[in-house]
């Protein structure tokens, strides 16, 4: 049986792998890892539309020493809330998305590139794709320049905050690095006044204190960085790959539905885990009670069943948009929109200002990362 959870800097195609379980064990029992793997479109719909199917809870014992600060992002993010917290933390995270305001994308990648091109050639993950989207989640919030450039660059080190298992050193970064971004995002919020127009709309429908309701606003704008330094800059990177082996560059329309395609068809994203809070069955398959699960996303966007002639790029295909990238439901990623108009934009302007635009990577390789498959490294030439 091939393997259940694998580090995708060690499969060369994993496509290959999600076939296999999806033709012979769409609902599969991993006895090793002790957790269910479920492959199918239908049936991952199901788990991530299904109530008893929750997020995993965090640690709450907290063995590996968190601060203040940087509990309080993780414990406080919508992405990892459940029950009546997912809903408060997705109304604030949903007026926080009201708040941002336009910007200009172009003149952002175009210094990007203009800083890190050398001799026609750049490395497009880590001179623009790590820096490109949470820059413009920081200027759509007016961040000065000095605040964006701090947290652009820090930004790479809070992200592993988001893994179960850290290092005491990575603790250490993590514990400075969220202290200072928490205490600058505490402040441009202040600014904004909008800890004043979110209590109106707090105060007469839940117990929360005001401290509480600006420990989540703080949480989930930062949470809006991480997302978009990780997810961001897989679809921007597996994007640019698509479209230059499709050529798929001619409009800015035809970019966009080769981002949403991209999005299933090779995603940032392959799988997301969930906990049963009670049993659910799944066709012949009974999921025990705290049984861990993973929805393996990348699957299910190559089911056959809802998408024809699933391994074909196709951006022409009318249920491209209907991947499970972003999640479906009450958890539905609330920056799908935003992520893909980031995409296409920055594509778009790559494409009309440069003629002729190459990968000089014979073999990409990704990062050792269970849940989500980004290219290390691209380098290309710009002519």
């Amino acid at each position: 049986m091939t393997a259940t959870l694998f580090l995708q800097s060690d499969i060369e195609n994993p496509y290959s792998n999600y076939k296999t379980m999806l033709q012979n064990n769409p609902v599969y029992w991993d006895e090793t890892n002790k957790i269910w793997a479920i492959y199918s479109y239908e049936d991952c719909v199901s788990i991530l539309k299904n109530p008893k199917a929750e997020i995993p809870a965090v640690n709450p014992n907290n063995e590996q020493k968190l601060n203040k600060h940087a509990l309080n992002i993780l414990t406080n993010l919508t992405r990892l809330s459940n029950g009546i917290q997912h809903e408060i933390s997705k109304e604030i995270a949903i007026l926080l998305f009201s708040k941002m305001k336009s910007v200009d994308i172009n003149s952002i990648i175009s210094q990007l590139i203009k800083d890190n091109l050398t001799e026609n050639k750049i490395d497009w993950v880590n001179s623009v794709c790590k820096k490109l989207p949470v820059l413009v989640v920081l200027k759509s919030f007016g961040f000065d320049e000095k605040d964006c450039e701090f947290i652009a660059n820090q930004i790479g080190s809070l992200v592993k905050i988001m893994l179960p298992q850290k290092t005491e050193e990575q603790v250490k970064s993590i514990n400075k690095i969220s202290e200072q971004i928490f205490s600058i995002v505490e402040k441009k919020l202040f600014q904004l006044n909008f800890y004043e127009s979110l209590t109106s709309n707090f105060s007469e429908t839940n117990s929360l204190s005001l401290d509480e309701i600006k420990t989540i606003c703080v949480s989930n704008l930062i949470g809006l960085f991480i997302q978009s330094f990780d997810a961001g800059r897989g679809i921007l990177s597996n994007s640019l790959l698509q479209i230059l082996n499709k050529k798929t560059f001619s409009s800015r329309t035809e970019i966009e539905k080769s981002v949403i395609e991209t999005l299933r068809f090779d995603p940032p994203i392959h799988n997301t885990r969930r906990i049963a809070t009670e049993d659910i069955s799944i066709g012949e398959s009974l999921i025990r009670k705290n049984d861990s699960i993973l929805v393996v996303l990348a699957s299910a966007n190559r089911d056959p069943k809802k998408f024809e002639n699933e391994s074909k790029f196709d951006i022409e295909r009318i249920t491209n948009a209907e991947n499970l990238t972003f999640g479906i439901g009450g958890h539905m990623c609330l920056a799908k929109h935003f992520s893909i108009h980031l995409a296409t934009e920055a594509l778009w302007f790559l494409f009309n200002k440069f003629k002729t635009i190459a990968i000089l990577e014979n073999n990409i390789q990704h990062e050792p990362m269970i849940n989500a498959r980004l290219p290390k490294i691209i380098w290309i030439s710009l002519q």
